[in-house]
C-alpha cells in the first residue's frame, strides 16, 4: 500500500489533476491500496475541508478499482470521530488512525480514544503507531486490548523496531492485520509474519515495492531480498529530511507533480537533492 503524497500548485493549493494521474499510476503499477491523507499526504498542514476533499477526490479517481484508506487520526478524539464519520460517508474502504500527537495520553487514554472511535463509527479501522512523530508509543499490550474490538482490524507499526514487530506477530490473533510503516525494515517485517506494508518508497517505485512485498508474503526470502536490495538507499534517503519533503521532491523530479510543499515544511535542500537524485538515476526513474 502506498502512503500517497498530495500534489500542490506553486501557491500551495491542491493539484487535483496531478492527484488523478497519481492514482492511475498506482493502479497500473499493482499497488494494492492507497492511503490518502496520512503523514506523507501532509495531513498536518491541510485544513479539515481540504483533508476531506483530497480523500473524496482520491475515492472518485480510484472508482472502486483499488481500496482507499483514509487517514482520519487527530489529537482530539472528537475531531477523529468526525473525520472518520465523514470518510465513511464519502466511501472510504477503511480508516487509518494515528495515535494522538503532542498531548501524550496514557496507555489507558489511547485505549479509550480508539475504543470510542470504533464504537461510534462502523468502518474498518487500522491503528497507526509512529512514536518518532507523535511523542507517544502505543504499547503492544494496548494494541492487544484494542485488537479485540471487532472493527479495529489491524495496525501500522512505524517504530522500525523488529522486536516490537515480533511481539505483535507472536501475540496478536491471526486475523489481526499487521502492516509495516517503516520502508527500511518492511521486507523483514513481512518475512517474520507481517501482512504487508504502507510505504513511502512506493510513491517512487511502486512496482518494485509491490514485488518485494509479494515475495516476502510468499516467504521467498531470497527473491524478496534480491528485489528489495536496489531500493535500500532510496528507503533511507527518502528520510534524509523530514518526510514528505524528500519524496515530494523525488516525485517532482520524476515529472509527477510540482515541487510545492506547505510551510513549515520546505523544499528539499540542495545538498540532499544531490543524494536523492543519484538514487533516482540509479533506479532509472529519471
Amino acid at each position: 500500500m502506498v502512503a500517497l503524497i498530495t500534489p500542490m500548485f506553486d501557491d500551495g493549493s491542491i493539484d487535483f489533476g496531478a492527484l488523478k494521474l497519481l492514482v492511475a499510476f498506482h493502479i497500473d503499477a499493482g499497488t494494492k491500496a492507497i492511503v490518502s491523507m496520512g503523514t506523507t499526504g501532509e495531513s498536518a498542514t491541510l485544513n479539515q475541508d481540504e483533508h476531506i476533499e483530497v480523500i473524496r477526490a482520491t475515492i472518485e479517481f480510484a472508482n472502486s478499482r483499488i481500496p482507499v484508506i483514509a487517514g482520519t487520526g487527530a489529537n482530539s478524539t472528537s475531531e477523529a470521530i468526525e473525520l472518520t464519520k465523514t470518510a465513511k460517508a464519502i466511501g472510504a474502504d477503511a480508516c487509518l488512525l494515528v495515535t494522538p500527537y503532542y498531548n501524550k495520553p496514557t496507555q489507558e487514554g489511547l485505549y479509550q480514544h480508539y475504543k470510542l472511535i470504533a464504537e461510534t463509527v462502523d468502518i474498518d479501522q487500522i491503528l497507526y503507531n509512529v512514536p518518532s512523530r507523535t511523542a507517544v508509543d502505543l504499547c503492544v499490550e494496548t494494541a492487544l486490548r484494542l485488537s479485540n474490538i471487532d472493527n479495529i482490524i489491524g495496525m501500522k507499526d512505524a517504530t522500525g523496531d523488529l522486536n516490537v514487530a515480533q511481539a505483535l506477530i507472536d501475540q496478536c490473533a491471526d486475523g489481526f492485520l499487521l502492516y509495516s510503516g517503516d520502508d527500511t525494515t518492511a521486507v523483514e517485517f513481512i518475512l517474520m509474519g507481517g501482512h504487508g506494508g504502507i510505504s513511502v518508497t512506493a510513491n517512487v517505485v511502486p512496482k518494485q515495492v509491490a514485488s518485494a512485498y509479494q515475495f516476502a508474503l510468499e516467504s521467498d526470502r531470497e527473491l524478496a531480498e534480491l528485489t528489495n536490495a536496489p531500493l535500500i538507499d532510496l528507503h533511507q534517503h527518502l528520510f534524509i529530511e523530514s518526510s514528505p519533503i524528500p519524496v515530494k521532491w523525488a516525485m517532482f523530479k520524476m515529472g509527477k507533480c510540482n515541487h510545492s510543499i506547505r510551510l513549515p515544511l520546505t523544499v528539499l535542500s540542495q545538498q540532499a537533492q544531490a543524494v536523492l537524485e543519484q538514487d533516482l538515476s540509479n533506479l532509472g526513474v529519471i
